[in-house]
C-alpha cells in the first residue's frame, strides 16, 4: 500500500458510511416465499427467528433444504423452546458437516459440545466482535449455540452482517484492501491462558495461517470484511502502524447497529449462524449472574 492509500484511508475513516439500501444489501436472495419455515426478521438484513420446528426429532430434508438456504439469506437464525441432548445438538450440527474439537475450550459431556460458562468466579470474555476460531487453516462454517442457563435481564447476544459491512465502505477503501492478506493467531486471546510450554504444543497444529482481509463466500459469492479483534495480527506486508490503522477502520465496521441484529436468551433458545458472513458479540452486562451457553462449531473451507 502507498502513502497516497494510507492518506486515504485517514480521510475517510470517520466518514465510513453506514448501511445503504438495506435489502439491495443483503445476499441477493430469490425472494420466493418459504413453503416449509415461517421466519420473523430480526432486520432487513440480518437474523430471523424460526418458528414452529422441535430440532430434537428428525428433520425432513425438504425442511433442512429450506433451513440452508435461510441460513445464506438471514445469517442466524433463531429457535425457540428447545429441548436437545449434547448427542441431539451435535447431530442437528451435522446436517451441514463435521463437528470441530476445538483445542482450547472445555467440552460439555461429548468432545463435539464446548461449554462456555461464567459467573461471579469467572467473568464472560466473549464481548469483543470476532468471527470463531479464523486461527484455524479451515475456519468454521457456522456454529450452533444452545442456552443452558441465562440470566433473566442481560446477557444478549449481538450479530454483525459482514458482507453488508463491506458493502458500506467507501470505493477508496475497497480498493486499498483489495488482493490484502492479513495473519490470525491464537496467542491473541487463547495463547494468554498458556504457560510457555502448552504454547509450544499448541503451535505443533495451530500455526499463524493467512487468510484474505476481503473474503469471498463460497455459496453466496458475496465479498466480505474477515478480520476480527479477537484472532487478526496484522495485514502482511504493510508497517505496523499502516496495518494497524487499516485493521482499525475494518474492525470498527461491525460496531454500526445497521449492519446488527441482537437476540435475548432464554433457556432452551438456539442460535445456528454462518460463521463465514458474520461477528458477533456476547454482552457480559450480566455479571455477576451465571449464564451457562453450550456450542457446535461445523468446519469450514479454506477462505478465497
Amino acid at each position: 500500500m502507498d502513502l497516497q492509500s494510507v492518506s486515504t484511508i485517514r480521510t475517510v475513516k470517520d466518514g465510513v458510511r453506514p448501511a445503504l439500501r438495506a435489502r439491495e444489501l443483503s445476499t441477493g436472495g430469490s425472494g420466493a416465499p418459504y413453503e416449509h419455515l415461517h421466519l420473523t426478521p430480526y432486520s432487513p438484513t440480518i437474523g430471523a427467528e424460526v418458528s414452529d420446528i422441535d430440532l430434537a426429532r428428525p428433520v425432513e430434508p425438504e425442511v433442512l433444504a429450506e433451513l440452508g438456504r435461510a441460513l445464506l439469506e438471514w445469517k442466524v437464525l433463531f429457535f425457540r423452546g428447545q429441548s436437545l441432548t449434547a448427542e441431539q445438538h451435535a447431530a442437528f450440527a451435522r446436517h451441514w458437516g463435521e463437528p470441530e474439537i476445538h483445542p482450547f475450550l472445555p467440552k460439555a459431556g461429548i468432545p463435539e459440545v464446548v461449554r462456555l460458562a461464567h459467573d461471579a468466579r469467572s467473568p464472560g470474555v466473549e464481548n469483543v466482535w470476532h468471527s470463531d476460531v479464523s486461527f484455524s487453516a479451515t475456519p468454521p462454517l457456522g456454529s450452533v449455540l444452545r442456552a443452558v442457563e441465562v440470566p433473566e435481564v442481560g446477557g444478549d447476544t449481538l450479530w454483525a452482517d459482514m458482507a453488508a459491512a463491506y458493502d458500506g465502505l467507501p470505493d477508496r477503501v475497497k480498493e486499498a484492501v483489495e488482493g490484502q492478506s492479513a495473519v490470525h493467531d491464537f496467542l491473541r486471546s487463547f495463547g494468554q491462558l498458556l504457560t510457555p510450554e502448552q504454547v509450544a504444543k499448541a503451535r505443533e497444529k495451530n500455526p499463524p495461517v493467512e487468510h484474505p482481509v476481503v473474503r469471498t463466500h463460497p455459496e453466496t459469492g458475496r465479498k466480505l470484511i474477515y478480520v476480527n479483534r479477537v484472532f487478526t495480527e496484522r495485514i502482511t506486508g504493510l508497517p505496523p502502524e499502516e496495518s494497524r490503522e487499516l485493521l482499525d477502520l475494518l474492525y470498527d465496521q461491525a460496531r454500526h447497529p445497521e449492519y446488527q441484529c441482537r437476540f435475548h436468551w432464554r433457556p432452551g433458545s438456539i442460535a445456528f449462524w454462518d460463521n463465514r458472513v458474520t461477528q458477533h458479540y456476547a454482552a457480559s452486562d450480566y455479571f455477576p449472574r451465571p449464564r451457562v451457553m453450550e456450542r457446535v462449531t461445523i468446519i469450514g473451507d479454506r477462505p478465497r
